[in-house]
């Protein structure tokens, strides 16, 4: 979503929208008793030198050859040239493993434009030497984005295959769009666990994406039974359009038979294995992030401050919190460099600082949600130098203690969002800011909250400073995979982003900002589309 880059001056500013869909081919083996488990990291660059993360696709089990369902939707300008880099990982360990911690398949870098004018580009992945990545290829297909209607589906199945022979299926769905070359993945749902009559959580495809805004156009649907090796057993598939799934869904269902070839071929009292059940087909208008801002939707930024011990004492240069004589530190750099540019979309500029895991006056007891300028009833500051002042004010007053609890917090902003859900109105979105540097403490509220908060107008945005171990903050931004709470129950949507301060120390205040913020426009307005949230005053035609 993040748009990277600024026109040249005195040249037009030629923007169009252009999606992306990812996969690769013949990666590199890297695990003994299995297959590697791929993950694609997509950058994008103007310079050539400071690389900022735009996203990354879910990971693929078990599979040299995998298809990503994840697209990726960013601004495309003529006039200036937009590098591009795609990195493949072999995730191994779902739960805290970093991308350090990673073996790595393979990258490629090309062009925008290079992508754009093939249409749909194929190149091989080479190592970090230059060297070939085995025999990996990636496969970059581009589109211009011109339609931004989406189709919202619920979708069950009924009566499908058991393919187990001591249990149940796991099925999923993929749909396919129609291509001159081929059928184009353009959504993949989760996987439900042991269930022949699934219902899969409702979920929305680009019209664009599904039959290039044909409704007459064929769509393909695979329902497969998950295996953890990565070799899914085909159910059944269908094809059908947009056209016919909503006349047949005018009445009551359209319903599907599940169709496996093989099965047909060989059983003559075949008849098929299972239904698919399509009871909401609806087209609707997507609206941007834009849409949401122009519309008078307020952006609400909260920060909250690390005062663990872990931090060191404040008053020795080897503290995270020592106050450089210069007046810095990298607590400070992150505040200035996010809210300077969050700081234009909220109309007050009036900005919550919090802080946790201080002993602070006059008791002495441990908080984990304190007002940094202890002022509980208004614990506003005035734009980001007040933050900082409110800050520089703090430390000599409290004393750096612990644990790290981040779940006090999250709540606590999640309070606000409630509140404004209940609104029914897409008129404020909140941003959680945390700057950490360590380990969190209480992982399973933290997990818990952020499930909650992901059916919040909220996203958290972590940035972890100094050089602590921050795989559980890899864990936590759920780009790998919607995170789950402690009881196993899954986030609505992934609102979690981290990333590490010091990888951006020579790279400057802007490529820190762009990476922190790429993600959170396409939250604010994925939440408020999929809730069919329109913006307070609709700055577009209906």
């Amino acid at each position: 979503m993040a748009a990277v880059g600024t026109p040249r001056p005195g040249v037009p500013d030629c923007v169009t929208r252009v999606a992306l869909n990812l996969s690769c081919q013949n990666l590199i083996d890297m695990d003994v008793l299995s297959k590697s488990d791929p993950l694609c990291v997509f950058y994008m660059s103007t310079s050539g030198t400071s690389w900022v993360e735009v996203g990354r696709t879910e990971r693929i089990m078990n599979c040299l050859n995998p298809k990503f369902s994840k697209e990726f939707v960013i601004d495309y300008h003529f006039e200036t040239v937009q590098n591009l880099k795609f990195e493949v990982f072999d995730i191994d360990d779902n739960v805290g493993c970093s991308l350090q911690d990673a073996d790595f398949l393979g990258e490629l870098v090309c062009t925008l434009g290079q992508v754009v004018s093939s249409r749909t580009l194929t190149k091989p992945l080479v190592m970090k030497d230059k060297r070939p990545a085995g025999a990996g290829t990636i496969t970059i297909h581009a589109e211009e984005r011109t339609d931004n209607r989406v189709m919202r589906f619920e979708v069950a199945g009924r009566q499908l295959d058991k393919q187990s022979f001591f249990g149940k299926s796991d099925p999923f769905l993929e749909f396919y769009k129609e291509t001159a070359t081929g059928w184009l993945l353009a959504h993949r749902t989760e996987v439900i666990k042991y269930n022949l009559n699934p219902v899969w959580r409702p979920f929305q495809i680009p019209i664009q994406a599904l039959c290039g805004g044909d409704v007459e156009k064929s769509i393909r649907v695979d329902c497969h039974d998950y295996r953890s090796n990565g070799s899914h057993n085909l159910i059944g598939s269908f094809q059908t359009t947009l056209s016919q799934i909503q006349q047949a869904s005018q009445t009551y269902a359209a319903e599907f038979e599940c169709i496996n070839r093989k099965k047909k071929q060989r059983k003559k009292s075949y008849k098929n294995s299972g239904i698919i059940v399509i009871k909401q087909c609806k087209i609707v208008k997507e609206y941007t992030f834009l849409d949401y801002i122009f519309g008078s939707c307020q952006i609400n930024f909260t920060i909250a401050i690390d005062f663990t011990a872990s931090n060191g004492d404040p008053k020795t240069p080897q503290s995270l919190h020592y106050i450089h004589p210069h007046g810095y530190n990298e607590y400070l750099s992150a505040i200035t460099a996010v809210g300077n540019v969050i700081q234009d979309y909220d109309s007050d500029k009036m900005f919550p600082v919090l802080g946790f895991g201080a002993q602070i006056p006059p008791m002495w007891q441990v908080n984990h949600e304190f007002a940094v300028n202890f002022n509980p009833s208004n614990p506003f500051c005035e734009g980001i130098a007040g933050v900082v002042q409110a800050y520089q004010q703090c430390l000599p007053q409290v004393k750096l203690y612990g644990p790290t609890n981040f779940s006090p917090i999250i709540n606590h902003v999640a309070h606000f969002g409630q509140q404004a859900l209940q609104q029914h109105r897409a008129s404020q979105y909140f941003v959680l800011l945390i700057i950490t540097d360590g380990v969190i403490t209480d992982m399973d509220q933290t997990r818990d909250a952020i499930v909650k908060a992901s059916r919040l107008p909220m996203s958290v945005i972590i940035v972890g400073v100094g050089r602590a171990d921050f795989s559980a903050m890899e864990f936590l931004d759920g780009d790998d995979g919607l995170l789950r709470s402690a009881a196993g129950e899954a986030a609505m949507r992934d609102i979690v982003q981290f990333v590490p301060f010091r990888q951006f120390q020579n790279a400057g205040a802007a490529a820190l900002a762009q990476s922190v913020l790429a993600e959170l426009p396409d939250q604010v307005a994925s939440f408020f589309n999929l809730l069919d949230l329109k913006p307070p005053s609709d700055p577009s035609p209906a």
